[in-house]
């Protein structure tokens, strides 16, 4: 296995950060989750995009522009030879003194990961998945905006930690207000009276790519979709319930708390779909001129 750091590509044993970056030492940097079908990242614009928009919202400078951080992760990709493959890019403040000042820290870190994709289950698709709501809230937009993808993640796995320990794979968070937010690692879903119903970004959730995509597909498809605020009760009383993200693209919830579901018929339309678009996208990308890796 090969790892881009900084510069250029090595091997895994090699890629070593110091115990001094601000990454790990609070937390102080940003991220992006891809996934490549066939050789072609999907969304790749779109992510790289959010990377800049999340480092911009910390003041870190990437030290990069947007095609030499495209090159970067096709060069990955390439150099551990996958076509189906899970992405992780990371970026940090980088090396400096003990200390908050991010002024200490004089370069980013810049890290990008590529493994092999471990197809899900198939009974997670068929049957469904596990989900509780978590007593952990969601973050308050005005402590730590959800736009910013960051490496803080400590929220995220306190809730974790909750879904885990009543035998559940995912839990939903609600807002300070009471409102439902979204999953450790995905946007929600539900159908209630023939309406697609997802939390709007207002109620502190990140736009997810793979969330905007799925709206846009079940409009086009003659679904009514509302964004707004929900409680938990509503929840309960939808027809169907599902979470969206890059990797598990459209997943369907058999029962949340105590409550369970049918897995629905929009859902798998939108899961359908959706691996059209990506079919479509990959076609698209492959054939374009002069190399996808330029």
């Amino acid at each position: 296995m090969y790892v881009y750091i900084n510069d250029g590509i090595v091997p895994a044993s090699d890629a070593k950060i110091s115990v001094f970056d601000h990454g790990f030492l609070y937390g102080d940097g940003v991220y992006e989750t891809m996934r490549a079908y066939d050789g072609v990242v999907f969304m790749i614009e779109e992510h790289i995009k959010r990377l800049f928009r999340s480092a911009s919202m910390i003041r870190l400078d990437i030290a990069r522009d947007a095609g030499s951080v495209r090159t970067a992760i096709y060069r990955t990709l390439s150099a551990n030879s996958l076509k189906s493959a899970y992405m992780r890019l990371t970026v940090s403040r980088g090396y400096g003194p003990v200390g908050l000042d991010p002024e200490l820290c004089k370069k980013p870190t810049f890290i990008i990961i590529a493994e092999e994709f471990r197809e899900y289950p198939e009974t997670y698709y068929e049957n469904g998945i596990r989900v509780i709501i978590a007593e952990t809230r969601r973050n308050l937009t005005t402590a730590i905006n959800p736009q910013i993808k960051s490496l803080n993640f400590l929220n995220n796995i306190l809730a974790k930690v909750e879904a885990k320990e009543k035998g559940a794979y995912e839990a939903f968070m609600l807002n300070a207000s009471g409102h439902l937010t979204e999953g450790t690692i995905s946007n929600l879903f539900f159908v209630k009276d023939d309406i697609l119903c997802t939390p709007s970004v207002e109620c502190g959730i990140l736009d997810g790519i793979t969330r905007a995509i799925v709206i846009d597909l079940a409009a086009r498809n003659g679904i009514t979709v509302r964004e707004g605020r929900f409680t938990q009760d509503e929840l309960y009383r939808a027809s169907e319930v599902f979470i969206t993200n890059t990797t598990a693209e459209v997943m369907s919830a058999c029962r949340v708390d105590n409550v369970d579901f049918m897995i629905g018929d929009v859902s798998g339309l939108l899961l359908k779909e959706y691996r059209k678009e990506v079919d479509a996208y990959v076609k698209e990308k492959r054939g374009e001129s002069p190399s996808l890796r330029e």
